[in-house]
């Protein structure tokens, strides 16, 4: 699925990263823990998260992720557009929440990695 994709279905607002949008992601994952994500995601490209701090944009970065989508309307601050910039991370913002986000992006073909033990 396209990144841009993604932002129709979630009806979603692109904060950076717009020359992103046509990026291919395959797999998602949705959590507002970054440790959950640390030790039990693996190969996802999208984050779904309703957590707005740095640690964040780092987690993506460490996973290797291409795009993070805030939830329930939650904006980043501008140190973590910046530091998303840095690291060619997009960032879209919905005003849906989590499970709502992930289950339009999951009944459209987008879908989880298992997560490792």
């Amino acid at each position: 699925m396209k990144i841009r994709t993604m932002k129709e279905l979630l009806n979603a607002e692109v904060i950076c990263g717009e020359d992103g949008l046509e990026n291919h992601v395959y797999s998602a994952c949705g959590s507002d823990m970054m440790s959950d994500v640390l030790a039990y995601v693996k190969d996802q490209a999208v984050l779904m998260t309703g957590l707005v701090n740095s640690q964040v944009i780092r987690t993506a970065e460490m996973m290797d992720m291409h795009c993070i989508v805030f939830v329930r309307s939650k904006k980043p601050t501008a140190e973590m557009i910046e530091l998303a910039k840095e690291s060619g991370v997009v960032i879209l913002c919905t005003t849906k929440r989590m499970y709502e986000a992930c289950g339009i992006l999951y009944s459209n073909g987008l879908v989880g990695n298992k997560v490792r033990a």
